[in-house]
Formats: structure tokens, sequence, C-alpha cells
């Protein structure tokens, strides 16, 4: 047996998700054999190949963009037109005055965000906000500043492709301190700011989502920076196994651990 509202189980054992699973629920299955009952917990997680289409350009294009915990990569791609309809600002210090589209995420990470930022300063951890939210536009300027700069294949290391950033999905967000002059970089990870990000994000449903010694799965250099909003689960999840977002939707099995 198991919520019913998640799911059902059917005729010969078949577990059934309900609709409205979200990526990251956990459905507790129970068994009962003469007497004996045995309990299993399993995260629900869709598989890539169901939420994407191809446009006629032959790019792969997501459409679960509501989901929290949606897979944008170089391979996955937002609609060029895409603007989360939640956005919301964000209630944080940020690293620069005035007003800006980069002080916002959708509603769902922003709660959690600010929640992360409150339990840090309860800890005397002085992080300041960056960047989140950016525009395909803003996002094509950016990328097309930094191959001028530096050249398409070491631009591709470090800023994404217009339609492949994170940041377009209102779900992450570049996050620094005053201790390295609220710059993004590596050295941020080794501040004690930039431990206890690292240590607690998972709690609050963020991970680092471009961590060291897994560029050649994610495509992008280490970035301390860089967090993602995912959900507590599958935040945690993934803190567990050490593994990227990527390698989560990879697995072959899914048997929570938690």
């Amino acid at each position: 047996m198991m919520a019913p509202n998640l799911g059902s189980i059917r005729k010969g054992g078949i577990v059934r998700v309900s609709p409205e699973a979200k990526t990251g629920d956990v459905l507790t299955v129970k068994a009962a054999y003469k007497g004996k009952i045995a309990e299993i917990q399993l995260m629900v997680r869709y598989s890539l190949e169901d939420t994407i289409k191809v446009d006629q350009a032959g790019k792969a294009v997501v459409t679960n963009l509501d989901d929290p915990v949606i897979l944008v990569n170089k391979e996955r791609n937002l609609p060029s037109d895409y603007i989360p309809s939640d956005l919301v600002p964000l209630k944080i210090p940020f690293s620069f005055q005035g007003e800006s589209p980069k002080k916002s995420l959708r509603k769902e990470a922003a709660e959690a965000l600010e929640a992360l930022f409150k339990k840090a300063a309860e800890e005397d951890m002085n992080l300041t906000g960056v960047s989140g939210f950016r525009s395909y536009s803003m996002q094509k300027s950016i990328y097309e500043n930094k191959v001028k700069t530096m050249g398409k294949e070491a631009a591709g290391r470090i800023s994404a492709f217009p339609g492949q950033s994170e940041h377009q999905t209102g779900l992450a967000i570049d996050v620094s301190s005053t201790s390295v002059g609220n710059r993004l970089v590596e050295s941020f990870g080794e501040t004690k700011e930039g431990k206890w990000l690292a240590e607690h994000a998972p709690d609050f449903g963020f991970i680092i989502r471009y961590p060291k010694g897994k560029e050649e799965i994610t495509g992008y250099s280490y970035e301390p920076w860089h967090i993602r909003y995912v959900g507590v689960n599958v935040a945690k999840e993934i803190a567990k196994r050490k593994i990227t977002l990527d390698e989560f939707f990879a697995l072959d099995t899914f048997e929570t651990t938690q």
C-alpha cells in the first residue's frame, strides 16, 4: 500500500504513479506476506525522453517547464521566449544596488533561498546574491561577450549558450560573500561561507550544480557559487550519493537512500 494521492499498486504488483506526483516525491511501498512486512521507499523520477520535444531545427527543447527538477544542460534547451510566470523579488542582500530581474527567482525557490540566507546569517555567514534569473536575451549578450574575449571553446566551459542556462529557469542563483569581494571565483569554495553553503544547501533544497571533479559530466568548470533549487528530497539524495543532477536522471534503478 502507499499514499493514494501519489500512486497505486496494480494487479501483478505494478506500481502506477499518479499524474500529480512530482520528481522528488517519495512513495513508501509496503508488502505483507505470511505475517511478514517489508517496506521500501521509491523516489519519483520522470524519464528525460518524456520531457523533451525536438523542434524543426533538430534541437531538443524541454517540455516540463513547471517542474522544479527540470534538467537543462548542453543537450536540453529552454524555449527562447520562456520566462517563469511565478518570478518574485528576493529579500536577500545583493552585491549591487537598484532593481534588476537578476534579483528574482521562482516563488518556491525564492522562499527556500530566503530561509537559507536567514540560517546563514544566524551562524555569522555573510552570503550575498549576485545573479538570479536571467532571460534568454540577457544570457545571449553574456555568452557572446565571453566568446569575443576568450574564444568559443573557453567561453563554453564557463558560460551557457543562450537557451541552455539554468538561470533562465528561475531556479538557479550565483552566490558569493564579502570575504572574496562578492566575486564569482573558485576560492569562494574554500571560504567559511562557501564550505557552509556546500554543506547546508541541501537542507533547503539546493545543490552545487557544477561541483569539482564532475566537469566532464556537467560540461562546465567548477562553480562553488552556482546553486540550483531542486527541492529538499532530490537535493539530499544528490548530496548523499555525491552525484550531479545529470547523473541523478541517469541512474538505472532508484530506491532512495534516505
